[in-house]
C-alpha cells in the first residue's frame, strides 16, 4: 500500500506541506500506523532548465522546503520507503554531501552522524507513543548509514 506524495513548484515555493498534511494526517489518526512503515514515497515535479546540472538535492528551494518538512514530522523516516531511495534522498536534502561519479553521494560524516543521531533519538520517543517496538528498527535505519547501535546505548535512552 504504497503512499505516493507529488511534490509540485508551487509547494516547493511556498514552502507548502498541504500535500502531505493530506495524506499523513489521517494516518496519524488510525491505530495500525505500523502498516505504513517504509510505503511513503515522494514525486518531485520540479521544472529545471535543460543545461542545470544540480541534482534535486542541490536546489536550495528543495532543500527548503525538505527542512521545514523535517520540522513538522521529523519522525517521517519511518514512513519513507527505504528501498527505494527515500531516506537516502530525505537524508539528502538536509545533510551537506557531494557527489562523485563513481562512489554517488558522499555525506560530510560529521553531519550524517548528528543526523542519524537526531533521528534514532526522535524515533526511539515517537515509535513507542504509537506502540510500536523500535530497537530493531533504529538499528536498521542505523546500519543504513554504516552505524552499529549497541544495545547498551538503548539502556541510556530510558
Amino acid at each position: 500500500m504504497t503512499i505516493k506524495i507529488t511534490l509540485d513548484p508551487q509547494a516547493v515555493n511556498n514552502l507548502d506541506l498541504s500535500a502531505v498534511r493530506n495524506q499523513i494526517e489521517p494516518l496519524i489518526k488510525d491505530t495500525k500506523l505500523a502498516d505504513y512503515e517504509q510505503q511513503l514515497q515522494f514525486a518531485i515535479a520540479y521544472e529545471r532548465k535543460a543545461d542545470d546540472p544540480r541534482e534535486l538535492s542541490e536546489i536550495p528551494e528543495i532543500r527548503l522546503w525538505y527542512v521545514r518538512l523535517d520540522s513538522v514530522y521529523p519522525w517521517l523516516p519511518f514512513l519513507l520507503d527505504w528501498q527505494t531511495g527515500e531516506l537516502a534522498r530525505y537524508t539528502a536534502m538536509l545533510v551537506p554531501h557531494q557527489f562523485n561519479r563513481s562512489e554517488g553521494i558522499i555525506f560530510n560524516p560529521e553531519a550524517l552522524e548528528l543526523f542519524v543521531m537526531n533521528k534514532i533519538f526522535v524515533l526511539s520517543d515517537w515509535l513507542p507513543q504509537q506502540n510500536i517496538p523500535s530497537r530493531s528498527r533504529l538499528k536498521s535505519m542505523a546500519q543504513l548509514f554504516g552505524y552499529e547501535l549497541d544495545d547498551d546505548f538503548f539502556g541510556m535512552l530510558n
